[in-house]
């Protein structure tokens, strides 16, 4: 393959950083403690490891390495390699398929994500001093309720946002993750040893930790596996993106060990974070998208010195978001580069403004639109709003086709002498294992899963 035509991350660490902000943010502080609360703890834990080491470490090592073999946008990438081992270009497909996927769920993570600006002020002005779940609650509805507040909010995130994309690899992405990453893992550490102390840890630890294997059913066996997709990035393009700018000589598999394995600790301490306040408070770990938002104020508001940490916690949060939505903005900004020479600056621009325009149906799903069901004729979506249909077609659809895809295009398409030279393991066993998986073991569980799933 051509020699790189972007920058390169400066190191193997940056790349780590960078890949770990990707991957790291809402969808383990946010939405995994709320879809476990949701799917019954344990036994959705445990699914969910499950998925992680099997599904989703493979699936990542080859969207790395189909960045870096391809050399640029995962469009353009999945065309190149596609047509270097004499295949169909129409390939480009599986690249289209996982911008689009990254792109509809940075539509609606971006709104979730400027919540933080919200507490992060309130956290300043001591407002969450005296805190009840009630008044928690009730702050929370009320945001939700201001769609010109939330619609503001939202456009301040994506203007973050295309400022960081615009600035470049080394000038933007590079600076602010390896800043905010050590940061975020610091104060969540405080937070978790708060919680295990002045909440129910041990109901917290039975939760996570003790399965109850009667709680598990098709869908909860999806949303494990829609989870470890999410919160990894695997069938987005961000992955991909950043692949194209690793140097050949870092190791592929012992980069992604290391994000897959940062990425699970994460997930795993916000549970533990946030369950002991749950059950303290007497709050449902059923409690849904706002879990986040209504327990993590009644903490704060009793610690000593909860105003300050709320302020932290809150900027990291917001951050750590950022570096998410920064990798799923980056692959559309490259494509209008290498298709229509856009300099970086405009790309990210018209990125962002869209990404806020279609973001505004997920805002008037809290609010003008809370009785708007889209889907009412399809059972499965028949009571979700917005928001949530996007929520559930992304995370549980979408990203398991895109990973589908993308296995199939690394294990069948891209031949074992280019995808070993790639990877070029230390090991021909490891390498054996991870091809099977890849042609083999990933298609046919995600295929198991689906049929399972939407034929009970």
């Amino acid at each position: 393959m051509a020699t790189a035509p972007h920058e390169q991350w400066s190191s193997r660490a940056t790349f780590i950083l960078a890949a770990m902000g990707s991957a790291i943010g809402l969808g383990n502080i946010w939405r995994f403690p709320f879809v476990t609360g949701e799917n019954g703890g344990g036994a959705f834990v445990l699914l969910y490891l499950g998925f992680i080491v099997f599904l989703g470490v493979p699936a990542l090592i080859a969207m790395v390495m189909i960045g870096r073999r391809g050399q640029n946008s995962p469009i353009y990438a999945t065309r190149a390699l596609a047509v270097a081992e004499g295949r169909s270009k129409n390939w480009a497909l599986v690249g289209w398929l996982t911008v689009i996927a990254a792109y509809l769920v940075l539509t609606f993570f971006s709104v979730i994500a400027s919540f933080s600006f919200e507490y992060m002020l309130k956290s300043f002005e001591g407002a969450f001093h005296n805190y009840t779940p009630e008044r928690s609650k009730a702050a929370y509805d009320a945001l939700l309720a201001s769609p010109y507040r939330l619609s503001i909010l939202h456009g301040v995130f994506m203007g973050l946002t295309v400022i960081i994309v615009a600035r470049g690899i080394k000038g933007g992405i590079e600076k602010a993750t390896a800043f905010l990453m050590p940061g975020l893992f610091l104060i969540l550490i405080g937070l978790v040893l708060y919680g295990l102390i002045a909440g129910d840890g041990m109901a917290a630890i039975t939760f996570l930790f003790a399965p109850d294997f009667s709680k598990i059913t098709p869908k909860v066996i999806l949303e494990a596996m829609g989870q470890a997709m999410f919160t990894l990035s695997v069938g987005g393009s961000g992955m991909i993106a950043y692949g194209a700018y690793l140097a050949k000589e870092i190791s592929i598999t012992r980069s992604v060990a290391i994000i897959a394995a940062a990425d699970t600790a994460v997930a795993l301490l916000a549970g533990l974070m946030i369950f002991p306040i749950v059950f303290a408070s007497g709050l449902e770990p059923s409690e849904g998208a706002g879990l986040i938002f209504v327990t993590l104020p009644i903490a704060f508001g009793q610690m000593p010195g909860g105003d300050i940490v709320g302020v932290a916690f809150f900027v990291l949060l917001l951050f750590a978001a950022l570096s998410t939505s920064i990798a799923m903005s980056q692959p559309v900004v490259a494509w209008l580069e290498e298709r229509f020479g856009l300099n970086r600056v405009w790309g990210s621009i018209w990125t962002g403004a869209l990404a806020w325009v279609i973001g505004l149906l997920t805002v008037f799903s809290f609010n003008i639109l809370s009785d708007f069901h889209p889907f009412s004729f399809i059972p499965r979506f028949a009571e979700m709003t917005i928001f949530l249909v996007l929520n559930d077609f992304i995370s549980n659809i979408a990203l398991p086709f895109s990973a589908f895809c993308l296995v199939i295009f690394a294990g069948w398409i891209m031949s074992t002498r280019s995808s070993a030279e790639e990877l070029n393991m230390d090991s021909k066993l490891a390498f054996s294992i991870w091809h099977m998986l890849v042609r083999f073991v990933i298609p046919a569980t995600l295929i198991g899963i689906f049929l399972m799933t939407f034929l009970s």
